[in-house]
């Protein structure tokens, strides 16, 4: 009898559980780094420049000083001192390069750049002073449109950075192009997209008369972000503490340490006081944001469909200081089966700040035209788009030469495809109408990584048998919370409502920032093992102090039940909690345990895949696009909560869908500058855009990707959403939009 049989038939994993964390977050009780108060609290508001690119000649700030309650005006000129060498900046994730410091010097690197900080006795003082801040510039020339720089476009520096460069060719890709029965070769284009969290980025510095700081941020990591104060500033490790319990909407933009942070940082050592400092929503424009990108793909496919090469190359933006990459094109080399394949990747430098990781890195901007093409092939082939990609299903992962540790693409392409109704799709586009709108179906495949980084857990139990557990790591609106208590109750075999997960502070055990869809799979295996580690010492305690019943019971016989360990059914065989721990002298249980990935990893590729249907209609004199329907079928491993998996699922699909049909940083490139930078003319979907989306979960058994066999879901949602919904526009209108965002502007001309 082993351990897992004799334990409750209660069971968390696998139970759509309500988020514990949820009246917190309903009621107003969760704190987030804006809202934490402190004595004496002064308020910050950043001077954003004027011009994309030259240096400060001058800055007035005498006019802001004046105003009563206004404290301080920091710039480059009367900044505290900073370290000179440039790789105490670079963070945990940082591309190569040099990370952008703010307040350095006079230069100007990109438009909104922060030039002064303005710290006043209220956050509307702060904002009206630094309006009379008055900064004299020199502009020099500036380059922020991409289609003009691409002939510059260069590699990559060898310093990767994170970066996972483009595998070498196999076989010859351009002559098999040449020769193909049916080919497919064209460009394709994304804008640059900002996050948009409900959030806005911003902190809470409070230090205190030793000097010593705690800082309350949006982040998605707190060791990240603790390692890069305590660098920049000087600081002792104990000198130092970051808090961030609640984050509300990160997915990548809260992975880095951004300028306002150092800024508070600044003000709060020179003041002696707290400084709270909140960015607005036109100056979350300024910073994180998914590069633009253009991309040629070519296939080539025999009479059969079965692909004779695949080439995929694009040319991403940059800033002129770092040299941000993603694994874009990597994507075509692995997710479908072909012997002739070569992909390349650039990048252009221009004058804007750094872009950084937004949901699914990558993947979002790379499967986008690759899926688009394979729609135009079978269009060629006059092939079904499902068959298409089934004829090229990729057992393995050519790009490494390795078997997948699971995938269960398959079942999400038939189970998808089944839940949604596609056999019932006509082949040619323009086929259904109803009144005056054209209705098209499309569909794409998303793929994405699944990974383990190492990641430690702390448990402890008190003589009233509840459990607190802990980890460092973040919980971004994904549900860390809550999965981890499922994790937890699960290993210990209790009720989830006995346990407490506490996360989001660097005094806790370490773990890595929260993002790639591996935290789950990282701080779950650490929780799993220190639960139980716990439940093992227990049952150690019992067979020492629980009477003869417990000594003489085999240790897999011993479990938990409620409040009491049992080794029986008699009432000589349970021993309470209290009871146990006090005959041992004991007043809490605490073990921990740090988890790394394992040797066999390396033998497989390990990832989660989807398979995205898409109804559209479009009404054929307007050009407006309707989603009226999304089936995305996910094959992600073991499901920790099914309600909070397809929570994010169904979040992805929005994000896919304002990828498609709204987001567009627009800039007037005379000036440099975006023009769009607010919610009445950056779009994004509102809840009139959003219609049916029915996620569903495929069954996949994976025991190497970690012992619990989950992988994350964070990103799969999104990728192939924007393809799926491009192919089904495709086939309502018979025009192929390859430029995103698809407006009514591009399908009525």
């Amino acid at each position: 009898m082993n351990r897992a049989e004799t334990l409750p038939a209660l069971r968390a994993i696998g139970v759509p559980h309500k988020r514990v964390d949820g009246r917190l977050k309903v009621t107003g009780a969760a704190r987030y780094a804006a809202e934490f108060t402190a004595d004496a609290m002064t308020y910050g508001f950043v001077v954003s420049s004027t011009i994309t690119t030259g240096r400060i000649v001058s800055i007035d700030v005498s006019a802001a000083l004046a105003l009563r309650g206004v404290l301080l005006v920091l710039t480059h000129q009367n900044r505290p001192p900073l370290p000179l060498d440039e790789k105490l900046y670079k963070d945990m994730i940082a591309p190569s390069g040099t990370p952008f410091r703010p307040l350095w010097d006079e230069r100007v690197w990109y438009s909104g750049q922060p030039v002064a900080l303005v710290v006043a006795e209220s956050h509307e003082l702060a904002r009206y002073a630094a309006s009379l801040v008055v900064v004299r510039y020199e502009s020099t020339p500036h380059r922020t449109d991409i289609d003009q720089a691409v002939m510059s476009a260069v590699s990559p520096s060898t310093e990767k950075g994170g970066f996972d460069p483009p595998p070498p060719a196999r076989g010859d890709a351009h002559a098999a192009l040449a020769s193909a029965a049916a080919r497919v070769d064209a460009f394709y284009s994304t804008p640059a997209e900002y996050h948009s969290p409900m959030e806005m980025h911003g902190c809470t510095v409070v230090p205190d008369e030793q000097g010593r700081l705690t800082v309350y941020e949006k982040t998605q990591g707190v060791g990240n972000t603790k390692s890069y104060l305590t660098r920049v500033f000087g600081l002792n490790d104990d000198e130092v503490q970051v808090i961030a319990p609640f984050v509300g909407g990160a997915f990548g933009s809260g992975l880095r340490p951004y300028y306002h942070l150092a800024l508070a940082v600044m003000a709060a050592r020179e003041l002696k006081r707290p400084v709270r400092l909140t960015l607005t929503r036109q100056q979350m424009f300024t910073f994180a944001h998914r590069p633009q990108s253009i991309q040629r793909v070519a296939l080539g496919a025999d009479a059969h469909g079965r692909l004779q090469a695949v080439i995929h190359e694009a040319v991403a933006e940059t800033s002129q200081y770092e040299e941000f990459c993603e694994s874009t094109v990597n994507w075509a080399g692995k997710l479908y089966r072909c012997d002739n394949v070569a992909m390349g990747y650039k990048l252009v430098r221009l004058d804007v700040p750094t872009p950084s990781d937004a949901r699914a890195p990558g993947a979002t901007e790379g499967l986008f035209p690759l899926e688009m093409a394979m729609d135009e092939l079978a269009e060629a082939l006059q092939m079904d788009p499902l068959e298409l990609r089934l004829i090229n299903y990729a057992e393995r992962d050519a790009n490494k030469n390795l078997p997948f540790s699971s995938k269960a693409l398959r079942e999400c392409y038939r189970e998808g495809a089944a839940r949604f109704g596609w056999s019932q799709r006509p082949l040619a586009p323009r086929a259904r109408r109803e009144g005056h709108e054209l209705i098209g179906w499309g569909m794409a495949t998303g793929a994405w990584d699944a990974m383990q980084i190492e990641a430690a857990a702390r448990a402890v139990m008190t003589r009233d048998g509840r459990v607190t557990v802990s980890s460092s790591t973040a919980d971004i609106g994904t549900g860390t919370y809550t999965a981890m208590s499922q994790i937890a109750a699960d290993a210990l075999g209790v009720a989830v409502s006995d346990v407490s997960f506490e996360l989001g502070d660097t005094r806790l055990p370490k773990a890595p920032i929260e993002g790639g869809s591996w935290t789950v799979s990282s701080v779950g295996s650490a929780v799993d093992v220190v639960c139980k580690r716990l439940h093992n010492r227990l049952v150690e305690l019992a067979r020492e102090h629980g009477g003869g019943r417990f000594a003489a019971a085999p240790r897999e016989e011993v479990r938990r039940s409620g409040n009491r360990l049992v080794c029986g059914a008699g009432p000589e065989d349970a021993v309470r909690i209290d009871t146990l721990l006090e005959r041992a002298g004991l007043e809490e249980v605490e073990e921990q345990a740090s988890v790394k990935p394992h040797e066999k990893q390396r033998a497989y590729s390990m990832g989660t895949h989807s398979a995205v249907f898409v109804e559209v209609r479009v009404d054929e004199a307007l050009g407006t696009v309707r989603v009226t329907r999304v089936v995305s079928a996910i094959a992600a491993g073991r499901i920790v909560n099914p309600k909070m998996a397809a929570n994010q699922i169904a979040g992805g699909v929005v994000w896919g869908i304002s990828m498609a049909l709204h987001e567009d940083g627009q800039f007037d490139h005379a000036l440099g500058r975006q023009m769009n930078h607010n919610f009445a003319e950056y779009h994004v979907p509102v809840n009139a855009d959003i219609r049916e989306i029915d996620v569903l979960f495929v069954d996949e058994h994976d025991d190497i990707v970690n012992p619990l066999g989950v992988k994350g879901v964070g990103e799969i949602g999104m990728v192939g959403v924007a393809a799926a919904v491009s192919n089904a526009i495709w086939h309502a209108t018979g025009k192929r939009i390859r430029d995103l965002p698809i407006t009514l502007d591009k399908l009525i001309t």
